[in-house]
C-alpha cells in the first residue's frame, strides 16, 4: 500500500470511529525528502480520496493542486522540525479525550500498563488559537518527549513512525481517556506504585525494548 492510500485508509477510520465531525480534524505522513503529505481543508475525512491529499515542502509550500492543504499544516510540520524519528502525525476531536482538555485534566500516566508502555506520558499542552503557528509553539515543550498531547480547549495530537502507529495511539488515547472518565464515576483510578512502575520499566525494556520514563 503507498503511503497516499494509507493516509486515506486511516483518514476515513478516523471518522468512522467518531473521532472528528463535520470538516474536523487532519492526518500527514512525512516523505523522504522531508515534505509530507497531507489531508485537504474542508473535507470530512471520510470523504478524504486520492485527489485530495495534498504534499507539502519543509518550507510550507503546497505542490500544484486543486485541493488546499489543512489549515493546521503549521502544527504537522513543527511537529515534524522537532522529532525526526516521527513519520506521521494524527489530529483529531475524540470526545472523551478533547473532554480532558476542554476541562483542562491531565490524563494520568501511570495507571494502564498498555498505556504506559504503548503512549507513556500524556501531556496537556496550553491553549493556542487553531491554524496558526502558535500551536506548533505550544507543543514545543512537549513534544520531545511525548507521542499523545491534549490541546487545551482544542483536541488532541499523536504521532508515529507510521501513520498507522500514529493512528491507532489516537486510538488508544481515547480509548483511555474513556476508562479513566468512568473510573472517576466510581470513586477514582488507582495509580501504580513505584515497585509496580520499576517491575513495569524492565518488561518493557526487556520485550519491547522501550525505556520508560513514568513516575508514581
Amino acid at each position: 500500500m503507498t503511503l497516499r492510500a494509507e493516509l486515506i485508509r486511516y483518514s476515513h477510520r478516523l471518522a468512522d470511529q467518531g473521532f472528528v465531525a463535520a470538516y474536523d480534524g487532519n492526518l500527514s505522513a512525512r516523505l523522504r525528502n522531508d515534505s509530507i503529505l497531507i489531508t485537504a481543508s474542508g473535507l470530512n475525512k471520510g470523504e478524504i480520496d486520492w485527489n485530495t491529499v495534498v504534499e507539502v515542502s519543509a518550507s510550507g509550500k503546497a505542490s500544484a493542486s486543486a485541493a488546499k492543504p489543512s489549515a493546521e499544516v503549521l502544527m504537522h510540520l513543527a511537529i515534524y522540525r522537532s522529532r525526526p524519528d516521527v513519520h506521521a502525525v494524527v489530529h483529531a476531536h475524540p470526545p472523551y479525550a478533547t473532554a480532558f482538555a476542554a476541562a483542562g485534566i491531565e490524563l494520568p500516566a501511570n495507571v494502564l500498563p498498555e498505556v504506559i508502555v504503548g503512549l507513556g506520558k500524556i501531556s496537556l499542552a496550553p491553549y493556542a488559537t487553531p491554524s496558526t503557528d502558535e500551536v506548533g509553539k505550544s507543543l514545543e515543550p512537549f513534544t520531545g518527549e511525548c507521542d499523545a498531547v491534549l490541546l487545551a480547549n482544542h483536541g488532541a495530537v499523536t504521532c508515529g513512525s507510521s501513520i498507522r502507529d500514529a493512528y491507532f495511539k489516537m486510538e488508544k488515547l481515547e480509548h483511555y481517556a474513556r476508562i479513566i472518565f468512568l473510573a472517576r464515576q466510581l470513586g477514582g483510578e488507582k495509580r501504580l506504585n513505584a515497585d509496580q512502575l520499576k517491575l513495569l520499566a524492565a518488561v518493557s525494556e526487556k520485550s519491547y525494548g522501550k525505556k520508560l520514563k513514568i513516575e508514581p
